[in-house]
């Protein structure tokens, strides 16, 4: 039998990640994030950009977990990464690089939270966030396409990332 939201049998759990939007502008994509974001057991999305779509396209796609997900809104990504490293955050990208590796292969630092940044849907993230970045990693792909949706990306990520904390 189909389990439904009142019987499901999985136990609530916050981990220890902020989820970092390097400009994610789609409102479809920042529902999607939040729904995730709840998924995993996100501490919280900080929303990095000008423009940040919460309106009617955004709750849709949410489902309303943007009502239980904590979330801050700011402009400046640098200052904000600045402060995550100096709260003891590690610093992690999620970009294809020259010198990425693999998410399979990542291994959080213990007693230490992980400000996971995540890139704007056309652009990825920022030459200047890469460079402040601790590690960066990326997801295998074995297609043509080098790249996939920003709340696809986002979700291997945080799937790889909470099994190691469980």
């Amino acid at each position: 039998m189909q389990l439904n939201h009142y019987s499901k049998k999985f136990k609530s759990k916050t981990f220890p990640i902020t989820l970092v939007c390097d400009n994610v502008i789609s409102a479809p994509n920042i529902g999607g994030l939040f729904r995730a974001a709840d998924a995993f057991g996100v501490e919280q999305i900080i929303f990095c950009g000008n423009e940040i779509p919460m309106g009617r396209k955004m709750t849709k796609a949410s489902r309303s977990t943007e009502n239980t997900v904590k979330y801050i809104d700011n402009a400046d990504i640098t200052q904000t990464l600045i402060e995550l490293k100096e709260s003891n955050y590690q610093i992690i990208a999620l970009e294809i690089t020259s010198t990425s590796t693999a998410i399979t292969n990542f291994r959080f630092k213990e007693n230490t939270p992980i400000a996971l940044i995540i890139g704007a849907e056309n652009f990825g993230v920022s030459d200047n966030v890469l460079k402040i970045s601790d590690e960066i990693y990326h997801i295998e792909m074995f297609g043509k396409n080098s790249s996939m949706n920003v709340v696809q990306a986002a979700s291997i990520a945080l799937y790889e990332m909470t099994k190691q904390f469980s």
